[in-house]
């Protein structure tokens, strides 16, 4: 189905937006490094927080602000998951319903495995929650392409069969020596990867055989690419549904992040148990336009707006694979299979261990730091290419005019 383009923002109008993305660095610096998109909101999400705005609807959040019945025909449409809604709980964002549910889970001191690469705030929420980190890295793409997208794509039952995959064996390992849950992440941050649904499936199994949880943070399942099947946790296995929790929120898809609204979802009476104990107040973190927008958001109404972003990221990624391999060929890059983030090794340049630190100087743009994504970041940057096409093309040819190798005022 063709869906009407969607268009990033102009440079000059984004420049106005008061959110870390644009108030972070100056404006002789493209902002490529968090995760905010430059994309118009879906024209649901304006009309509904407009109308708040306009009548002064910004009290406290309801006790059922509709978010429940919401998601519930949302999962039914884009992944064929039956949600029951009153499984459905929510808290302000997905690194908050993280540590909760840890903290309902594990025991101070309790070590919970983690997957680097990985978004920093898995370790850091981890040890907030009391816990101590136990990373089992994913295991590396098996042919990676330099400047290129890796193997070819697989429409089998996950993502990239040759790109990155969860360390069954080591997870196995880490549990049997005592870990008490996993924090996946589902697609995975910063690889894009979506891991096949038997790995989920032997993931569950694992957990189960050494009485753990799985919580799984699918913040970006809206944006897995065409083609590729993607699994939400619980639904991979009658197992997986009695072990697992998920996370998740419209926050990164449609680019509600300061909003704050995120949903905690079970299927089993056990997980759902634990839920309802969280005290009172993780509900009522959540923010009320943060609730109005992802209704909006999760409302069919928003499919076509979706639909949209996922071809104009889509494209994005094809175009960033093209033009590292024509201006920063010894870059390797696997396209990801969801999402606006690329995890770059640019290594063989020798840019220093965190080559962000010298690309924002040298080339003007901003990056994530690999190194904050565990030890195997080093020698990586994470590019967000949710933006113009133009602004991508910009970005990459300000890097490729940086010579290769460190100068003497970088430290």
């Amino acid at each position: 189905m063709s869906h009407a383009p969607l268009e990033a923002l102009p440079l000059e109008i984004l420049r106005r937006r008061s959110s870390t993305k644009w108030r972070t660095y100056p404006a002789d610096v493209l902002p490529m490094f968090v995760a905010e998109t430059d994309y118009p909101l879906a024209p649901a999400i304006t009309a509904v927080l407009a109308e708040a705005v306009a009548i002064g609807d910004t009290g406290y959040t309801p006790p059922d602000p509709g978010l429940a019945r919401a998601f519930v025909g949302y999962a039914e449409r884009r992944f064929g998951w039956r949600v029951d809604p009153a499984r459905v709980r929510w808290t302000a964002d997905v690194m908050m319903g993280v540590v909760e549910l840890l903290r309902a889970t594990t025991r101070p001191g309790d070590r919970v495995v983690i997957t680097p690469p990985v978004y920093p705030p898995f370790a850091m929420c981890v040890e907030e929650a009391g816990c101590q980190v136990a990373a089992v890295p994913l295991l590396a793409p098996s042919d990676g392409d330099p400047g290129g997208e890796g193997a070819p794509d697989s429409a089998g039952d996950g993502g990239d069969a040759g790109g990155w995959r969860l360390d069954l064996p080591g997870i196995d390992r880490a549990l049997a020596d005592g870990a008490r849950a996993v924090l996946l992440c589902n697609p995975h941050n910063p690889t894009g990867t979506v891991h096949p649904a038997g790995d989920l499936v032997e993931l569950a199994e694992i957990a189960a055989r050494h009485d753990a949880v799985v919580i799984s943070d699918e913040i970006h399942g809206p944006l897995v690419r065409d083609g590729l099947d993607y699994t939400p946790f619980l639904t991979a296995s009658p197992v997986a549904a009695q072990v697992g929790f998920a996370v998740t929120s419209a926050s990164k898809a449609y680019n509600l992040a300061g909003l704050k609204c995120a949903l905690m979802v079970t299927a089993d009476d056990r997980t759902a148990a634990v839920v309802q104990g969280l005290v009172a107040e993780v509900e009522w973190r959540t923010g009320l336009f943060g609730a109005l927008a992802a209704v909006a958001a999760f409302d069919a109404v928003s499919d076509d707006w979706l639909d949209a972003e996922r071809a104009a990221i889509a494209r994005n990624g094809a175009l960033l694979g093209d033009l590292l391999r024509e201006q920063l060929p010894l870059a390797r890059y696997r396209r990801p299979d969801a999402g606006y983030l690329a995890w770059i090794d640019v290594s063989a340049y020798d840019w220093g261990d965190d080559p962000a630190v010298h690309l924002r100087r040298a080339a003007k743009v901003a990056l994530h730091h690999g190194p904050l994504f565990g030890p195997q970041g080093v020698g990586h940057v994470r590019l967000n290419f949710g933006c113009a096409p133009e602004v991508l093309t910009e970005a990459v040819a300000r890097i490729a005019a940086v010579p290769a190798g460190l100068t003497p005022a970088s430290p």
